[in-house]
């Protein structure tokens, strides 16, 4: 006999899958910033300073250095501290940047009328960014 059922007979029990996963009990607040109208190779020319950095070396870092990217940074920076304070209870004096990092977001396109009527794209790029902070592990 034929059978029109693509799939033989299983034993339809649940089958339960008892590993066991280790839990990270850091705790880390993070912030994101998104469609920042920059580039995100400028960006993470930034991120790369304070990456690893205490909260208030950062701050310190991003206050003087002379890029644009600085403000937006700063404040996102500002943003996962205060997550964390608020959210996870933690101590900003604390903190370091734990990770910092900028993706790509979509470009905007424009044109620019060239010769004979032809047009140039213009990409105008965009960015997110994404800052976490954790606290210190104190080695003894």
């Amino acid at each position: 006999m034929f059978n029109s059922d693509p799939f033989p007979p299983t034993n339809n029990k649940l089958q339960i899958d008892t590993t066991i996963m280790a839990v990270d009990t850091t705790a880390e607040a993070k912030a994101i910033a998104r469609y920042i109208r920059m580039s995100p190779f400028k960006v993470r020319r930034v991120l790369d300073q304070i990456r690893g950095r205490s909260y208030r070396e950062a701050l310190i870092i991003l206050e003087f250095m002379p890029y644009r990217a600085c403000e937006p940074i700063l404040k996102l920076l500002r943003s996962a501290v205060a997550n964390a304070e608020h959210n996870q209870g933690l101590d900003p004096a604390t903190l370091v940047v734990s990770k910092a990092y900028a993706d790509g977001g979509p470009s905007l396109r424009r044109y620019r009328p060239r010769a004979q009527g032809r047009a140039y794209q213009i990409r105008k790029p965009t960015c997110h960014i994404t800052i976490a902070v954790a606290p210190q592990i104190e080695e003894d």
